[in-house]
């Protein structure tokens, strides 16, 4: 048993019966009270669904289906479920909350309604590296789902461990996720474009992928391209530089402190300004992931700085005109200036 599912299950209270779901399913929650305990809903940007009535349930063991105390749920959304001793604030809620991901067919021309239902305990991130203090990252469970589970996948089994940050590009990324360390690994398996409306603000995690030599008049990237992501991650500097890749890569998480670390490890020299890559490679020591509980919970603190999206419409950026195309090889770069995984 891996070190965090063994914590999860001595932090918890609630228990989900399975983890995937049918839409018409029953979404059955166990809840293992050590007092009497009120549930609550919210979505994840943290706005209260309506039950149908107060849910109080006493101490003791009692499993409830959560779709039939919260029928908003049945929307496709993200929603947190919590525990709460009575009486108390919802802030001091005991236990790790669960993730609840009801999940809409994504396919052109498919219903609107949900497809399957994904329940899961909340987690967060602690990325330590040889420079400075550990990075404390949120994750955006709300806009990319699947980019989420696969960080958090590759984190719990030590994916991660070990490898370097091989490309730092002042003001703008520093780069890492690749087993090779020249930009051009991966885990063997490639994970699906989330593009959403999340801005590449400082701090912000985002996945690399391979870059389309259409990009460079401003076209979207085609889908061979958009879909070519798999463990390689960056973060991002600063925004004015950043900005570029909003709704073009997928933002999925954000250092919410040790952005000392991130800053740090852009300092460090490089041997070429434009590939980025370092004289010394600082390194990832570990990521490590955690449970969410009422003590250590850094998702406040992410809600209060998501931005209101000031994108404009997909497909009418302009790329900076220094934007320049690598040479047609056999392994295909992304623009100088864009994050990319070399195939």
């Amino acid at each position: 048993m891996q070190p965090v599912v063994a914590a999860m299950m001595f932090l918890s209270v609630l228990f989900p019966q399975k983890t995937w779901y049918a839409p018409d399913q029953p979404i059955n929650v166990t809840i293992k009270a050590p007092s009497d305990v009120a549930l609550f809903m919210t979505n994840f940007t943290g706005n209260a669904l309506e039950a149908k009535a107060e849910v109080l349930v006493p101490a003791g063991e009692k499993t409830l289906d959560v779709k039939t105390l919260f029928p908003s749920m049945t929307t496709p959304g993200t929603y947190l479920l919590y525990a709460v001793p009575r009486n108390k604030p919802n802030r001091e809620f005991i236990g790790t909350p669960l993730v609840i991901e009801v999940l809409q067919d994504k396919r052109q021309g498919a219903p609107p309604d949900a497809m399957a239902v994904k329940v899961t305990p909340m987690c967060y991130a602690i990325l330590s590296s040889d420079k400075g203090p550990p990075m404390t990252i949120a994750l955006y469970y709300d806009v990319a789902p699947n980019t989420v589970a696969n960080f958090l996948s590759l984190s719990e089994g030590g994916f991660y461990d070990g490898l370097t940050f091989h490309r730092i590009i002042k003001d703008f990324v520093i780069q890492t996720g690749d087993p090779r360390g020249d930009g051009t690994g991966g885990p063997g398996y490639l994970v699906g474009a989330e593009f959403n409306d999340r801005q590449h603000l400082e701090g912000v995690l985002s996945m690399a992928r391979a870059g389309d030599p259409n990009e460079a008049g401003g076209a979207m990237p085609r889908c061979e391209f958009a879909n070519s992501a798999g463990s390689q991650f960056f973060i991002c500097l600063n925004y004015t530089n950043t900005k570029q890749l909003d709704r073009r890569y997928t933002a999925f998480g954000k250092v919410i402190s040790g952005m000392e670390a991130v800053n740090a490890i852009a300092a460090v020299p490089v041997v070429d300004d434009v590939t980025g890559k370092p004289k010394d490679p600082p390194h990832v020591v570990k990521i490590e992931v955690r449970p969410v509980t009422a003590k250590e919970n850094p998702y406040p603190r992410l809600l209060e700085q998501i931005q209101p999206s000031l994108i404009p419409a997909a497909g009418t950026e302009n790329l900076p005109p220094t934007t320049q195309i690598a040479p047609p090889t056999a392994q295909i770069s992304a623009p100088a200036t864009a994050p990319s995984e070399k195939r």
